[in-house]
């Protein structure tokens, strides 16, 4: 073998331990599954992106960053998250500087010399910049200092920016930002949170709103170093939705846009999924959906597009549930709906099953379905369904003193999910294994304040959910994180977090999924794949 191909080999092996990315191998002619052979190694670089938090000048933010412990990953490294500016929409230059042609390009103006110091005055001013904005980008808004114990900030107001933030060595492993905000009046009153995202290329938002007493944004926030170019689609109960300036937006390095929905489109509906195609780049994204009766919560995005989809810990105190499932492509899906329950599997009286129409959006309200009990959502095909993205609404409370919240379908928790921003007497973590039993593993870490950290190992029983009673960290000060690792391989476990706070009589709270955390990567050894390319 030529010393490129071990390069290669070498080269491949660094970057999917760098990146996070993994690639299974398919066993081989002979039935040796070359997957056996593979180096389970901690990941050693992660980035997430926070939204900008709210535009209310009675909004109070907390952020809380974690990375868990991590087998081979050591503790040097560092985690750090910065302000990503708000994008000006005024791009426009002024009459001194610039002159506008007949077909609507600009033009600078030359000095009587043919020379254009204006032109060398604007690029001296915009080097000016750039170097201003390198430096306060250099200060990190939030660093932690040790892998296993979470650190916190906070800000207040409406000038709270979106942040950027990149994790390496030690603190990439599972590393996970909480985003809480609470806003005691005004439209979009309540508890708001959102775990923030990773940068990717597509998202899918189903239970968005146009209608009248909704105000909903799509952030999209780009970490990069060049521009991003983003599609954004809306399609309703009779399908696409036609969009005005939904096509070919632009989202500059290391900024973040957040876009009106009700612009993109005249047309007023109740329930609508928002599709987000990433052209070129990469952004993270998420949806702030605010009421001006109901309150506002962040929607993050669901699972990729699956036959089966689950929605995991919907309050036992629900009053009202709303389901919205849209089916990407042209092939209709027909779905069994259940409620996995303490007690076990259930179907919901009259919602036995949904059919869902290729290309559109269906709704359907589930009423208080979780009738006092911990409850999740498991959404099976019948024969030959399609693939679908779902999320639900939650209201929790009655009358003028309503909130609510939104869960997304999310991926399992895998070998482990994690979750921060947690307090000793306002988090419940629901867990749920719709097909199997499976044992879990909870940890709570120290706290931000101190403490020591507490573990717990719980048994799931098949087609149940159970609210389950948490480890509380002895002498625990300040907010802490949980890490949840399911103990039985093969059995999918899915979670979710619910924070509450009251204001006011009204129920506020916020409701977050722990998909697997991706903190590790199966790179193939060297030597397996030298015996694998000779022969």
């Amino acid at each position: 073998m030529n010393r490129t191909t071990l390069s290669l080999i070498a080269g491949t092996v660094a970057l999917a331990a760098i990146t996070g990315f993994a690639s299974l191998s398919e066993p081989d002619a002979s039935g040796t599954d070359t997957a056996e052979a593979a180096a389970v190694l901690p990941v050693e670089r992660s980035g997430l992106l926070c939204p900008a938090p709210s535009a209310s000048d009675l909004a109070e933010t907390t952020y809380t960053s974690f990375t868990p412990v991590t087998k081979g990953a050591g503790s040097d490294g560092s985690a750090q998250l910065q302000a990503a500016p708000r994008e000006s929409t005024d791009t426009a230059a002024t009459e001194d500087d610039e002159k506008t042609s007949e077909d609507g390009k600009t033009t600078d103006t030359p000095d009587a010399d043919g020379s254009d110091t204006d032109k060398a005055d604007t690029d001296k001013a915009d080097t000016d910049k750039a170097d201003d904005d390198k430096k306060t980008a250099a200060k990190p808004v939030l660093a932690p200092k040790a892998p296993g114990t979470p650190v916190t900030g906070e800000t207040s107001g409406a000038d709270g920016p979106a942040l950027v933030g990149t994790a390496e060595g030690g603190f990439a492993p599972g590393w996970t930002v909480q985003q809480t905000t609470r806003v005691t009046a005004g439209n979009g009153r309540g508890l708001l949170g959102v775990t923030c995202t990773a940068p990717d290329t597509e998202f899918w938002f189903p239970g968005v709103s146009t209608a009248a007493d909704r105000t909903d944004y799509v952030h999209l926030t780009n970490p990069d170093d060049s521009a991003a170019v983003a599609d954004i689609e809306l399609y309703g109960k009779d399908g696409a939705v036609a969009t005005t300036v939904g096509e070919g937006l632009t989202i500059p390095a290391h900024s973040t846009e957040p876009i009106l929905l009700s612009t993109l489109t005249g047309e007023k509906q109740d329930d609508l999924t928002v599709h987000v195609n990433v052209r070129s780049g990469r952004v993270g994204a998420a949806v702030q959906a605010l009421d001006d009766k109901l309150g506002g919560d962040w929607l993050a995005a669901s699972t990729d597009p699956a036959g089966t989809l689950v929605v995991p810990g919907i309050p036992k105190d629900a009053t009202a549930v709303r389901l919205v499932v849209f089916a990407p492509g042209d092939t209709d899906a027909d779905l069994k709906v259940q409620l996995a329950a303490p007690t076990g599997l259930i179907t919901p009286a009259g919602q036995e099953t949904l059919h869902v129409k290729g290309g559109m959006t269906t709704a359907v309200d589930l009423g208080d379905v979780t009738r006092g009990e911990a409850g999740s959502l498991v959404l099976t095909p019948t024969d030959g369904s399609a693939p679908v993205v779902a999320a639900v609404r939650v209201v929790r409370g009655k009358g003028d003193k309503q909130e609510s919240a939104f869960i997304p379908a999310t991926a399992q928790v895998g070998a482990r999910a994690s979750v921060a921003g947690n307090g000793a007497k306002d988090t419940t973590l629901s867990l749920t294994a719709p097909t199997g039993t499976a044992k879990v593993k909870v940890t709570a870490s120290a706290g931000t304040g101190g403490g020591t950290a507490a573990s717990q190992t719980y048994t799931i029983k098949q087609g149940t959910t159970q609210d389950v009673r948490l480890p509380v960290p002895a002498g625990l000060k300040g907010t802490y994180a949980l890490t949840v690792e399911n103990l039985t391989a093969g059995t999918p476990v899915y979670a979710s977090r619910t924070l509450t706070a009251t204001d006011g009589g009204i129920p506020g709270f916020t409701v977050q999924t722990l998909p697997d955390d991706r903190g590790t990567v199966a790179v193939p050894e060297a030597d397996e794949d030298l015996r694998v390319l000779q022969k």
